[in-house]
């Protein structure tokens, strides 16, 4: 006779062992959000780098790495006047206080915006100077590398996501579901690389459009 505790014991290791199998999968679902949230995150990073460079037009992401003294805390511009973009070269800038029109226009000039202000004790006037041609073209090469640098970040996240993923066959993951996860990852990583291509296109035709 078969001691009953026998079948008990192979049913419990079976189960641990499908358990283990489901684990493994809710594994993949958490795995590929989270290499989904690092696309984004790519994604978003570099559509604030385009958003910075200059392109002969206003844009207010121009001000956005530019901090003033407010109390003794360094605070963005918006956070101490209004700014608006009155024309498409022109970007106006009224403190709310008086007293922080030298701290504001100092701030600008010590940043990398490399443009000098104009100050009428009223309103701080940012003025977009025209880009020459040639400045267009190292415009488009600098958005180049920025977009490069992207896709590189999204290639090695579906590097390690890849690597992380046969691990998990060691640790009982099937090898169907590792196959299914990567073609999920695939269409993941496709799907970013293109939005990225997407800004640069945008930002080239920004910058060349005179």
């Amino acid at each position: 006779m078969i001691p009953f505790y026998f079948p008990i014991t192979t049913f419990i290791r079976k189960f641990a062992k499908n358990n283990s199998k489901i684990n493994a999968m809710i594994d993949v679902k958490q795995t590929l959000n989270e290499a989904e949230e690092r696309f984004e995150e790519t994604v978003m990073y570099l559509e604030d780098a385009l958003a910075r460079i200059r392109a002969g037009k206003a844009n207010l992401k121009l001000l956005d790495s530019i901090r003033v003294d407010s109390y003794g805390t360094m605070v963005p511009l918006n956070n101490v006047a209004a700014v608006n973009t009155p024309d498409a070269r022109t970007i106006a800038i009224k403190p709310w206080d008086k007293s922080m029109f030298k701290v504001i226009e100092k701030a600008i000039i010590n940043s990398d915006l490399g443009i000098m202000p104009e100050n009428n004790g009223e309103i701080i006037r940012i003025n977009i100077p025209p880009l020459t041609e040639e400045r267009r073209k190292q415009l488009v090469k600098q958005c180049g590398k920025e977009e490069e640098q992207a896709k590189v970040s999204v290639r090695n996240g579906r590097r390690e996501i890849i690597d992380k993923l046969k691990k998990a066959i060691k640790d009982g993951l099937a090898e169907d579901a590792e196959k299914d996860a990567e073609d999920k990852l695939q269409k993941l990583h496709d799907k970013y690389i293109k939005k990225i291509e997407e800004l640069l296109a945008a930002k080239e035709k920004e910058i060349m459009t005179v």
